[in-house]
């Protein structure tokens, strides 16, 4: 549930430009070129790594 909300805020901060920053940003810090994919790929990590840890704290919403 937390990637869908991670993807969600990715999508409306792309809106207002951040995703071009984002690239940009990478750009120049990294100096390796990157993609619009790239900037959701980070958000679906983010939003992994709060899933494992809402599931190993045992608050995950749903039971598997």
């Amino acid at each position: 549930m937390t990637i869908v909300a991670f993807l969600i805020i990715a999508w409306v901060l792309s809106w207002f430009g951040f995703n071009r920053m984002f690239v940009q940003a990478f750009n120049e810090l990294f100096n390796k070129e990157v993609s619009n994919a790239s900037y959701y790929f980070i958000f679906f990590c983010i939003g992994v790594i709060g899933d494992l840890i809402l599931f190993f704290r045992g608050q995950y919403p749903f039971d598997i």
